[in-house]
């Protein structure tokens, strides 16, 4: 049926799906008129990057949908001259408008003296604007070289809500346009956007104007411009130049990460059975960090920290490299799911990350199986329900109404559960089925926004089966099911266990459960799998006798509770599970331990008969959980002393195993497992392992892989003239990445009043506009009740280092290790005074976060102390 041509128009502009708009013709989320669309801006720039100013042109094309006598659209720190308006084909143009900017709400109005017909114009403006030190709309890093001196280069950092920073535009993903943009710069700087460069003219005055090809039609938040001394390697791959632009002189660190992009876009290309619609991808290595993103998917030109790009043969490690390629997998991936589909709103941004995310790690996975990133699915899933379990979660979709709420929105349920969801409904569905859903879904969408039910639609189409349900159960309403084996049972070769669902939190042991259902898989030891899809109680039966295994191969979102007689039946066959397994029962039984579902003194259980020759990632686990108790025991030094004596005795067999020097031959994980028990044994306070690392220092006879490890090591047990010594040795290094984690490690100390030194020196000009911010949180991890206060004390001069839409997060995020109830109520007064009410979030989960701690140091240590009494 074809409805009236402008509300046609004006519900497909408008960007809602199909699906929501068949339902009950809810439109898309806006803090704009719905007058008036834009489709396409040709912007050019003359930053000053001296100055930190620029000034700027833009022309948009757009259809004002109804009449009006007013234009609003999105625009920061702007000033407007010479604003225009004409209509699109041949008439003289309309008298200026009235401007009027506020500053609130970020908008700019355009105000004409009659009401505009509907139809097409160009609007066109003169601006100016500012240059941030910060990673918001177009920033400055400035930054050291070894032969130079210092340099500056600009780059742009668009999400969630700050293209408004550098174009007068409709700042949201539903307003989608295509972009032109030309820019002038010095002669010596490259200069660099989305789309590969069309032409270059020397304008006279050292200047030279590049103008970029048209972009695709696409968000604003994926507009890129980015401008300084560049390097760039290129390769070309399935009929793209693939690109790494770096400082001056990196080039070499880029190659691993220009090889994956390659590898990755050959192995996207066929995933998505859509081919990469751009000429170029470039990735763009800055110096510098922001503390809270580290790589940026602008469609075609990503951009990227060095810290998560380059590998500097001084001081990268395996561990490094692995996150190197998996931050270009993600980025790469959202080329596809993000940039070609984009959400409708904020409220599906997991459409964006949680995909991203998922696909990275499978395709690490695919393309690197020598480093068996497959059992990190565990890890990710429980940085998930760290946050999922606790009274301030919110559903995996969630309403967002505010540019704060956006920010916001980025955390661990967005990525980490929307990662941990859809491994689920692939297993549940079959990789097949699930590709061929997700291809539809792209070709169906291509250069248009969704919202969840677009992508669940597809695949309950390929699937053959429902999934909506179980999708829905999972994103819609937030928390962590539990299922729970109340009996196990054996009869003629086969095992049939009784089920039941409830839900695990970590601070409301009374909640009344949610209901989900569950995808859940089983099997007894060495038997295979079975499946069943519980909704409630159920029964499953599983070939084979002998300990059960529920959740086999953790593909699902949930926890596993044991009855005691079923726990200790496997607790006996730990060393024979799969690595996966042991992770998944490992992580259950601390998480449940922790809230007192299960004895605490279960994951004691566990690590103690873990075998030296279990895998190297189940070692890790074993190393974090000792590490974090140990966290719980800060303030009582006698206690922490015989839990520290336990913690060493136990991991210092592995480090002898594994050494101290890398093997010829050995596996990856096993490299990222040395770093790991040196810098837990350093942090312990391990004699042993501290005077080793001192005498490496002194020496200067650092391993690349460990350099960071042994720094760590002496920076966390450091008196005042090693303190000394590691601040010349960051004041005198010329590398960027390795300035900035150098000023990372003088937050590191134990000592409080070279702690106090540290936050001091976040203050100064000294370690960079970029550093400070991270300096301080640093220095939390050891004393929050410190860096908290003086963070606060010193708020109007920390603003000026934190992303500007990322203040309520940072300042809670301090106090998180806290264990002090005084602190709970600093957290809260602070939020009253500077957070807006809608925006309090992750200062409410920062108050949970420290009574959750609380709880544990005065309910659960005591069956610590009680385990080692007896075990120690």
């Amino acid at each position: 049926m074809r409805k009236s041509l402008v509300s046609a128009i004006a519900l497909a502009l408008a960007g809602v799906s199909s699906l929501a708009a068949a339902a009950d013709a809810k439109l898309a989320t806006t803090q704009l008129p719905r007058t008036v669309r834009p489709s396409h801006y040709d912007v050019s720039v003359v930053p000053h990057a001296d100055k930190l100013t620029f000034d700027g042109k833009v022309a948009i094309s757009i259809d004002v949908l109804e009449a009006t006598n007013t234009i609003t659209l999105n625009a920061i720190d702007m000033t407007f001259a010479n604003v225009k308006l004409a209509p699109a084909k041949g008439k003289a143009s309309i008298g200026a408008p009235k401007v009027s900017v506020d500053a609130e709400n970020q908008t700019a109005t355009f105000t004409f003296a009659k009401p505009l017909a509907a139809g097409a114009y160009r609007l066109s403006m003169d601006y100016t604007g500012k240059i941030g030190t910060q990673a918001n709309g177009l920033f400055a890093i400035d930054y050291d070289t070894k032969a130079a001196g210092k340099k500056r280069a600009l780059y742009t950092q668009f999400e969630n809500s700050d293209a408004r920073r550098f174009i007068p535009s409709w700042d949201e993903p539903n307003y989608k346009a295509t972009f032109t943009l030309d820019a002038t710069v010095p002669t010596a700087d490259m200069a660099v956007s989305n789309m590969p460069a069309a032409s270059k003219k020397d304008v006279g005055n050292g200047m030279v104007k590049w103008t970029f090809g048209q972009s695709p039609k696409m968000s604003t938040y994926l507009v890129f411009f980015g401008m300084g001394e560049f390097d760039r390697i290129t390769t070309k791959s399935e009929g793209v130049e693939i690109g790494v632009i770096t400082q001056k002189g990196l080039t070499s660190q880029a190659q691993f990460t220009l090889d994956s992009g390659s590898a990755v876009l050959k192995e996207y290309n066929d995933y998505f059975g859509v081919p990469y619609p751009l000429p170029k991808l470039d990735n763009i290595a800055s110096p510098g960090q922001s503390q809270f993103f580290s790589a940026m998917e602008n469609w075609g030109a990503i951009y990227t920290f060095e810290y998560a790009l380059l590998l500097d043969p001084s001081i990268s490690t395996q561990g490094d490299k692995e996150e190197v390629f998996n931050t270009a997998a993600h980025e790469m991936a959202h080329q596809w799911f993000g940039d070609l589909v984009t959400m409708q709103w904020w409220d599906d941004l997991w459409l964006n990350e949680g995909f991203a995310s998922w696909l990275a790690s499978r395709t690490t996975e695919r393309l690197h199986p020598e480093w068996h990133t497959n059992l990190e699915a565990v890890g990710s899933r429980e940085g998930a329900m760290g946050r999922d379990g606790v009274v301030t979660t919110h559903p995996v979709v969630q309403h967002v109404e505010t540019v704060e709420q956006a920010s916001q929105a980025f955390d661990a349920i967005t990525y980490a559960k929307g990662e941990s969801v859809i491994r689920m409904l692939e297993a549940y569905v079959g990789p097949d089925a699930w590709r061929k859903g997700v291809q539809a879904y792209i070709k169906a969408h291509a250069y248009g926004n969704t919202v969840s039910d677009d992508l669940w639609k597809e695949i309950d189409a390929a699937a053959g089966k429902p999934v909506t349900q179980i999708a829905h159960d999972f994103t819609l309403q937030p928390g962590i099911p539990q299922v729970k084996v109340e009996s196990v049972s054996c009869a003629g070769g086969s095992t049939t266990l009784t089920l039941s669902q409830g839900e695990f939190t970590r601070d409301r042991p009374d909640k009344k459960p949610l209901a989900w259902h569950v995808p859940v898989i089983a099997k007894t030891l060495g038997g295979a799998t079975a499946s069943t899809l519980l909704d409630g109680k159920g029964t499953l039966t599983v070939a084979g006798c002998g300990p059960v295994i529920v959740n086999a191969g953790q593909t699902g979102y949930y926890r596993t509770l044991y009855a005691p007689a079923q726990f200790k039946q496997l607790q006996g066959a730990f060393t024979k599970l799969e690595p996966i397994d042991q992770l998944g029962v490992m992580s259950d039984t601390w998480a449940q331990g922790m809230v007192g579902q299960q004895p605490t003194s279960d994951v004691l259980d566990l690590i103690k008969a873990t075998p030296l020759d279990a895998s190297p990632q189940l070692w890790e686990e074993v190393a974090g959980n000792l590490a974090t108790l140990d966290t719980y025991y800060q303030g009582d030094a006698k206690r922490q002393a015989v839990f520290r004596k336990y913690a060493i005795a136990r991991l210092s067999p592995k480090l002898d195993q594994v050494g101290w020097e890398a093997k010829k031959g050995e596996e990856a994980p096993v490299a990222i497992l040395r770093s790991s028990l040196i810098g837990t044994l350093g942090f312990l306070g391990d004699a042993k392992v501290v005077a080793e690392a001192r005498s490496r220092f002194e020496k200067n006879s650092m391993p690349p892989e460990l350099r960071k490890t042994i720094l760590a090591v002496v920076a966390t047990n450091a008196d005042a003239a090693t303190w000394d010594k590691l601040h010349e040795q960051a004041k005198a290094e010329k590398t960027p990445l390795v300035k900035d984690r150098l000023y990372g490690m003088l937050s590191a100390p134990r000592d409080d009043a070279l702690a106090q030194r540290a936050l001091d020196l976040a203050l100064t000009d000294e370690p960079g506009a970029t550093n400070s911010a991270s300096l301080i949180r640093g220095v939390s991890r050891l004393h929050p009740e410190m860096a908290f206060d003086f963070a606060v004390a010193h708020k109007a001069q920390m603003d000026k280092f934190i992303d500007s839409t990322s203040t309520a997060r940072y300042y809670p995020a301090i106090a998180g290790m806290s264990m002090d109830k005084a602190t709970i109520d600093k957290v809260k007064a602070f939020a009253a005074k500077y957070i807006a009410e809608g925006s309090r979030r992750d200062a409410e989960t920062t108050v949970t976060t420290i009574q959750y701690r609380m709880m544990v140091r005065d309910q659960r240590l005591p069956a610590v102390d009680a385990w080692l009494k007896k075990n120690g």
